[in-house]
C-alpha cells in the first residue's frame, strides 16, 4: 500500500487513479470502482454492493423501513438525501444556478443533465448504432428497439410495451369498454351519474335511478 504525508497528515494514495485518502479503509473501498469487486450480496434479491452502508439502505426496499420522515406532509424516505431532497419542495429552495441561462434546479442530477443541453454533450452512447443520449434512462430505453425487449404487459390482453407510459395510454381501450353509452347521441362516460346527467340536460330525458 503506498502513502505519503501531507501537511502532517498520512495519505494513501489509490495507485490506479491517483486518488489520496486519509483512511486506508476508505482507500480499499474506493479501490472496489476499479476492481468492480462488490462483497455485500442482499439476502433477499442477491444484488451485490460495495459498502455495507450502501446494502442497509437497499435492504430497506425490502423490509419497507423508510425512517426518514417529513415534518411538513408526513412523507417517508428510504435515505436522508431523499428527504433533504424532498424538503426543498415545501421551501422552493433550489442552490443549483445555470450559469449560462440563469435556470436554477433543486437536484443537482437535474442540473447536470441540464447543463448538456448548453455544450451538446451525450455521454450515454448506444454500441449497437452510435446514438448518444444526455440520459442514462434515454438510452435504456433506446436500446429495447435493438434488443425488442418489451417490459410493459397488459394484464387484460397480454400486449407488451418498451414504455411503461404507452401501456398506460393502450390500458385506456380496456377502460372504454366498460364506459356508459348515450343511447341518444353516442357520446361517452366514465360513471352512470355522468350519463344521468348528459340525458337530463342534453335530451331532456327522464332517466330512472
Amino acid at each position: 500500500m503506498k502513502y505519503r504525508a501531507w501537511s502532517g497528515h498520512r495519505q494513501y494514495v489509490c495507485l490506479d487513479c491517483g486518488k489520496c485518502f486519509t483512511h486506508s479503509s476508505t482507500l480499499a473501498t474506493h479501490q472496489r470502482t476499479h476492481t468492480g469487486e462488490k462483497p455485500y450480496p442482499c439476502p433477499d434479491c442477491g444484488k451485490c454492493f460495495t459498502r455495507s452502508s450502501t446494502l442497509a439502505t437497499h435492504q430497506r426496499i425490502h423490509s419497507g423501513e423508510r425512517p426518514y420522515a417529513c415534518l411538513d406532509c408526513g412523507k417517508n424516505f428510504i435515505q436522508s438525501s431523499h428527504l433533504v431532497l424532498h424538503q426543498r419542495t415545501h421551501t422552493g429552495h433550489k442552490p443549483y444556478s445555470c450559469q449560462e441561462c440563469g435556470k436554477c434546479f433543486s437536484d443537482r442530477s437535474h442540473f447536470v443533465i441540464h447543463q448538456r443541453t448548453h455544450t451538446e454533450k451525450k455521454p450515454f452512447v448506444c454500441v449497437e448504432c452510435g446514438r448518444g443520449f444526455t440520459r442514462k434512462l434515454q438510452l435504456v430505453l433506446h436500446k429495447r428497439i435493438h434488443t425488442g425487449e418489451r417490459p410493459f404487459e397488459c394484464q387484460q390482453c397480454g400486449k407488451r410495451y418498451t414504455r411503461k407510459s404507452y401501456l398506460i395510454i393502450h390500458q385506456k381501450i380496456h377502460v372504454e369498454e366498460v364506459l356508459y353509452v348515450c343511447s341518444d347521441c353516442g357520446e361517452r362516460f366514465p360513471e352512470h351519474a355522468g350519463l344521468k346527467n348528459h340525458q337530463t340536460s342534453q335530451h331532456g330525458a327522464q332517466v330512472k335511478v
